[in-house]
């Protein structure tokens, strides 16, 4: 097992010898406008799993998809001529589900914002099930004692 900082410092190596050799150009038309988004390499330094994502449709994240997949021994031999580790590790390509993922978020929020403004309009009409005030208060002696007052003058006259 490596160490952990060294498997980081690897993936991080390799990301970015994927990512110049992508951005020089692959001789094949189905590649797309592809970004290498996240790089991990196993604790044994024997398999790189590279995370991309493809700006476009389906067909077009589908064909850069084959494409990647096509030139995955001219990059895995890229990156062996570029590292410094006795054994170059396998390359894996895996579409990352990020803009789908936020695309996912912004529909909950927009979701979300549109049924607290639901909630504002109803509660700015609402009016109290019971009393305004549903809290016992203390009896105020002082007022009890004058009604008490006006009660008896009344009852003389």
């Amino acid at each position: 097992m490596a160490d952990p900082q060294r498997a980081r410092k690897l993936a991080d190596r390799i990301k970015e010898i994927v990512a110049r050799r992508l951005d020089k150009g692959l001789r094949d038309p189905r590649l797309g406008f592809v970004t290498i988004t996240d790089v991990r390499v196993t604790g044994d330094l024997q398999h790189a799993s590279i995370f991309y994502t493809v700006y476009g449709t389906d067909e077009e994240r589908r064909d850069s998809a084959l494409a990647l997949k096509a030139a995955t021994g001219m990059l895995r031999s890229e990156v062996g001529r570029n590292i410094t580790a006795r054994l170059t590790p396998t390359l894996e390509f895996i579409a990352d589900a990020i803009p789908e993922n936020a695309q996912h978020i912004e529909d909950l929020l927009r979701e979300a914002r549109e049924r607290d403004a639901e909630t504002s309009a109803l509660a700015a009409g609402a009016q109290y099930a019971g009393d305004a005030d549903p809290y016992l208060t203390p009896r105020d002696l002082e007022a009890d004692e004058d009604e008490d007052q006006v009660d008896e003058e009344s009852a003389a006259r």
